[in-house]
């Protein structure tokens, strides 16, 4: 999707997502992105919490500084 809004890196290599695609891709302050490169072409994508142990994105929390499902959780937990 071209929006046709354009912005500038600023001396520091920095750019500003503008707020309207922010709001359309549900990107927040905090949020991490992630870029790829194919060509002459940066795909930027925000980068979705998925479990360390499983690959689910469903209901992942931070659990001891890991990225973790409720049901892996529950495997941690009744293994200690």
């Amino acid at each position: 999707m071209d929006t046709g809004i354009s912005r500038k890196i600023d001396d520091l290599g920095r750019i500003v997502v503008p707020a309207e695609t922010r709001r359309l891709l549900n990107i927040h302050e905090g949020d991490a992105l992630t870029f790829n490169v194919e060509g002459d072409t940066i795909h930027l994508r925000k980068l979705e919490a998925v479990c360390t142990f499983c690959g689910t994105g469903d209901d992942v929390r931070p659990f001891k500084g890991k990225a973790v499902c409720q049901p892996c959780e529950g495997d941690l937990v009744n293994r200690s």
